[in-house]
């Protein structure tokens, strides 16, 4: 029995978080035992997914296994590109000056702001009535 060797990395965002394997192989890319295409039907989160692989002219060299955990679709898509960029940058230093001007090795900070007291939401607060 022949063992795979495969590159792992997270991408995380919003409440989402993505555990990537990164195959030699063919281009196939299989997220939580669906295809991609699949998974993520609108355009753009299919674009942000394969985003690190375009930009690295890597599209077909990698077979990607993905396995996706909380928040919603367009977290778990960014997550996913996050992390894909993170396995090729471990796969190939030489990819980092394009991941990096393409922006895909930096974390999204932002996520939900907590309700404060005495309001309707974080930052809404009840109309102001003056009588």
């Amino acid at each position: 029995m022949v063992k795979k060797t495969y590159t792992g990395a997270t991408g995380r965002r919003k409440t989402a978080v993505a555990q990537v394997k990164l195959v030699p192989g063919s281009g196939k890319i299989v997220v939580d035992g669906k295809l991609y295409e699949e998974r993520f039907t609108r355009f753009d989160h299919r674009q942000a997914v394969l985003k690190p692989l375009n930009v690295t002219q890597t599209t077909a060299k990698y077979d990607i296994e993905v396995k996706l955990e909380g928040g919603g679709v367009t977290g778990q898509a960014d997550a996913t590109a996050l992390a894909i960029a993170r396995a090729l940058l471990k796969e190939d230093e030489n990819h980092k000056a394009a991941l990096r001007a393409e922006g895909l090795l930096t974390r999204d900070p932002r996520a939900k702001e907590r309700k404060k007291p005495g309001l309707r939401r974080a930052r809404k607060a009840s109309q102001y009535t003056k009588r």
